[in-house]
């Protein structure tokens, strides 16, 4: 039981940076390779508090979520201001990830490649699922106001959303931002359940796996990343007696989603209208 709940706590933890990547990704079309660097920053962030000044644990996860947002407000002014193509942003965030790596090995204070052992473990399945759930609200709430809806319009065609009126580099930098403030919290999460953080942790594998659950998920869908992360988490788990063979099993269900769910497996949909809409068709079948 202790080992399926660290699973879950995982895939909790997982889902909260997937929904900060669902938001730039998904709902403003900025593809990012470098995503597991804000998760890196806020996770080193909060463990250095927690560590070395022993800071509250709330208050560290705060400043590990803020640390993030303020690095890629700091990545994101020039790339973004720049009007790079979807592509070349996503090799220029890469680049930052791979930048922040080499540095995280070299520095007194994280203690190098070696990483940070013997952190405390204040993460919780409770704290995680609170975590979790105030995401969405925050995110569902931020993709109905006028910011959310700008993003929206600058996916489907950010030529017709500039002329109406919608500022690109404003709106995608806040999207970039509030991206970053997930995968920052999920850092802290991190940090605090495995008890120990190290720079091969953060590279461009996990930065793959979280666009990979965004793809997967569907791209304009808020739970389908969110059921697609808690996937690809517990898939490898729970075939992890059949070795290396259960990594050819989650090769094959990338494949298998993109050949017949090109659109993701919710696509555009959510699962509460899914299941509204079912409950409607039993309730006029029964009339």
């Amino acid at each position: 039981m202790d080992y399926i709940l660290s699973i879950v706590i995982l895939g909790g933890i997982n889902m909260v940076a997937v929904l900060g990547l669902s938001i730039f990704t998904g709902f403003t079309g900025l593809f990012s390779l470098g995503h597991a660097a804000f998760v890196a920053v806020g996770a080193y962030t909060s463990a250095i508090l927690t560590y070395y000044y022993f800071v509250n644990y709330y208050l560290a996860l705060a400043a590990g979520a803020a640390a993030a947002g303020a690095v890629s407000l700091i990545i994101g002014a020039p790339t973004l201001r720049a009007k790079l193509r979807s592509d070349y942003f996503a090799i220029a965030v890469l680049g930052f990830g791979e930048a922040l790596r080499v540095l995280l090995e070299n520095l007194d204070i994280t203690n190098g490649a070696r990483g940070l052992p013997g952190i405390d473990s204040f993460t919780t399945l409770p704290i995680v699922a609170a975590c979790l759930a105030g995401g969405v609200f925050v995110a569902k709430n931020f993709l109905r106001s006028r910011w959310g809806v700008a993003c929206i319009a600058i996916r489907e065609d950010p030529v017709a959303a500039e002329t109406a009126g919608v500022r690109l580099f404003r709106t995608r930098l806040l999207s970039l931002v509030v991206s970053a403030v997930y995968c920052g919290l999920s850092g802290g999460l991190l940090a605090h359940f495995l008890s120990f953080i190290q720079p091969q942790m953060f590279t461009l594998v996990q930065s793959t796996q979280l666009l990979a659950a965004v793809i997967a998920g569907g791209m304009g869908s808020i739970s389908g990343p969110l059921v697609a992360s808690f996937v690809f988490i517990a898939l490898p788990e729970a075939l992890r007696v059949a070795q290396m063979w259960r990594l050819v099993a989650y090769g094959l269900l990338l494949v298998l989603i993109m050949v017949f769910r090109p659109q993701g497996l919710l696509g555009y949909s959510e699962l509460s209208s899914l299941f509204r809409r079912g409950t409607g068709g039993k309730e006029e079948r029964r009339s």
